[in-house]
């Protein structure tokens, strides 16, 4: 199970890392990539949930961001994230 601050930290490194895959990393600031990186793994998560019927909680729960799973699902969930607000910004 992950802290708080752990996922502060690894939300923050997942954002960074979506922003980098996204072409975003000019324009996000820290506080941006801890905030993609958090719902980013609350939406892969969810995601993951869908296809694999395995049980999905935020309230760090089932859906553990310290794992390497956990981790790789929440940097694609980020990079889903990013991909639609790109999409968003351009019309």
């Amino acid at each position: 199970m992950c802290s708080m601050l752990g996922w502060i930290i690894l939300g923050g490194i997942a954002g960074w890392l979506a922003s980098i895959i996204t072409g975003r990393n000019e324009r996000q600031g820290c506080i941006m990539n801890i905030i993609v990186g958090i719902i980013g793994a609350a939406i892969g998560g969810a995601i993951y949930n869908l296809i694999t019927g395995q049980g999905f909680s935020f309230a760090f729960g089932s859906f553990d961001i310290s794992s390497i799973g956990g981790f790789v699902v929440a940097v694609l969930g980020a990079v889903v994230l990013l991909a639609i607000l790109n999409l968003i910004q351009r019309r």
